[in-house]
């Protein structure tokens, strides 16, 4: 069954919710807090080292069940039932998507084709976690015979962006290789990394599903020459393994077929660090940590598929994020993780959520009328406080953000992490209360100062608050919580793109630019120029000439 076709602008829902609107932007969160003693426990949910506190935004329970409305008028239940059974709901591609498959820790059969997938899992699970035991455990080697000291993954997109996520936030939990990863075709990243590596104790893992990626080859390719500088071709079969499924280019290339991991169709490669495209961070952080992750994600997959959607973490978040994008306008959403672990996850949902839900043609073909997607962004804490936290506290622009934190530090540096968290806490409390004019008056009074010394200072001084925040509080950053985490975003990815009617699976968008940079290589690389528009043949001639 496919995916409904229903523009939510047409439902009842979203007409009432129109109509909401205009009643509740008048009201601030603050008025609401006054309004209601019970409302941060009415508006928050505990599940498992998870407890989100979403009351500090401005909606009410009326808000949420129009909201709910909404998900049961677009069909929400029926598109999560398609999307955990293998439907090929990324129809212009005419694939499943079922990434959550790979996490699965049941026996439960997953059809793809008419074909159950689960044992191809299975068989690819163990076999990453045999050959990530043998790497570290000395037992393969390298051509002189030396144990493996360093992997270095090769890919670009989510080949790259999930995988390096992973390994920077579980640094804690790291094995004995030391890790780094290579994507950009920039020839200078790579040769960074290259004077980093001994050729002797490093593994090479190539992640590309066709094996034709041009960021991902070029780079292959210049690290392969970098090798045999010191090593012969057929050493290149112990160095090097590959994820793909294009066994002959993989078998070209020098990789032994035992060394070749399976991507698959169904797994969409911003959503392919779960399968073997997550074998630099078994290598990373050891399988049994790989397993935890896997575990943790599975868990939330539970939670979102069968928990009713008044009490669904996933299902909650995007609702609010349709209120925000849709109703007040917001276009952007700030992520703030309190721990440097996490400094790689905002640029990681960056792709997950912005190539998937940056639609403009809704699922029956026409052009939508309405908001789409959101502009994702952010930093650690408290690095963010001293970069960017001034244009969410005062600027002009409604910033919805997530608070991301800990209970408990990993090293035990409790004086750090109570300093860290007084910060996590009171920043959502500023956003929330601001600082009124006589707040700012009084504080000059205690300071000996008249009003007729600082009335030029006050309008500058003063908060208005009333700014929308999310506080994910978790009990500790392990393998486990990570992969809930990092599900959740999953699922309110799938939330808002089955609201919005459009297709959040497919990345057309990415193609055109690949197109025409192939079209400008052979420019680049050849004496005339072919027909582009006159600022694009003048800058290639420029870049030519010079």
């Amino acid at each position: 069954m496919a995916l409904a076709k229903i523009n939510p602008t047409e439902t009842t829902a979203w007409k009432k919710l129109n109509d909401h609107y205009a009643e509740q932007k008048k009201q601030s969160i603050k008025e609401l807090f006054q309004n209601d003693s019970n409302r941060a426990a009415k508006f928050s949910i505990e599940w498992e080292d998870f407890f989100v506190d979403y009351s500090k935004n401005n909606w009410t329970q009326e808000t949420i069940n129009l909201l709910l409305q909404l998900a049961e008028e677009v069909e929400l239940k029926n598109a999560i039932s398609s999307y955990f059974s293998g439907e090929k709901i990324n129809e212009t591609e005419n694939r499943a998507v079922l990434h959550t498959a790979l996490r699965s820790f049941s026996n439960e059969s997953f059809i793809v084709d008419g074909t159950n997938i689960t044992e191809d899992i299975q068989h690819t699970k163990n076999k990453m976690k045999v050959f990530v035991n043998e790497v570290l455990s000395g037992a393969r080697k390298g051509y002189t015979n030396q144990s493996f000291t360093t992997v270095v993954n090769i890919g670009i997109g989510g080949s790259d962006l999930g995988p390096a996520m992973i390994v920077e936030a579980l640094q804690f939990y790291k094995s004995s290789l030391q890790t780094h990863f290579i994507s950009n075709v920039d020839g200078d990243h790579v040769q960074e990394i290259l004077k980093k590596i001994n050729p002797e104790t490093t593994l090479f893992v190539v992640a590309s599903k066709t094996f034709t990626t041009q960021e991902t080859l070029t780079n292959a390719e210049t690290v392969r020459k970098w090798f045999l500088q010191h090593a012969n071709q057929e050493d290149v079969a112990k160095h090097f393994v590959a994820v793909s499924t294009n066994l002959e280019k993989v078998t070209e290339f020098g990789i032994a077929p035992d060394n070749i991991f399976p991507m698959w169709d169904w797994v969409g490669g911003r959503f392919s660090l779960w399968s073997a495209v997550g074998l630099s961070i078994a290598l990373a952080v050891g399988f049994d940590n790989f397993d935890k992750l896997l575990l943790g994600a599975t868990k939330m997959d539970s939670h979102f598929k069968e928990t009713s959607f008044d009490k669904n973490i996933p299902v909650l978040l995007a609702l609010l994020s349709i209120w925000h994008n849709n109703f007040f306008g917001a276009e952007t959403e700030a992520l703030i993780p309190y721990t440097q672990y996490l400094q790689k996850l905002a640029p990681y949902l960056q792709q997950g959520i912005m190539e998937s839900n940056g639609k403009s043609i809704a699922r029956n073909g026409q052009p939508v009328n309405y908001q789409t997607g959101t502009i994702v962004w952010g930093e650690p804490g408290t690095n963010s406080q001293h970069a960017f936290f001034q244009l969410i506290h005062q600027g002009t622009k409604l910033i919805p953000t997530d608070f991301i934190g800990f209970i408990h530090p990993l090293y035990g540096e409790q004086d750090h992490h109570n300093k860290l968290m007084s910060n996590f806490f009171a920043q959502t409390e500023a956003l929330l209360m601001g600082k009124t004019k006589e707040q700012v008056i009084a504080e000059f009074k205690a300071q000996g100062k008249t009003e007729e010394q600082v009335k030029e200072l006050i309008p500058f001084k003063v908060f208005e608050g009333n700014k929308p925040t999310n506080t994910l509080l978790i009990d500790k950053l392990t393998p486990e919580t990570l992969g809930a985490l990092v599900a959740l975003y999953e699922h309110k990815i799938f939330v808002q793109g089955v609201i919005w009617n459009i297709y959040s699976y497919d990345q057309w968008g990415v193609e055109l630019g690949k197109q025409l940079a192939n079209s400008v290589l052979k420019d680049i690389e050849s004496e005339e120029i072919s027909a582009h528009d006159s600022s694009t043949k003048q800058l290639i001639k420029r870049f030519k000439t010079k």
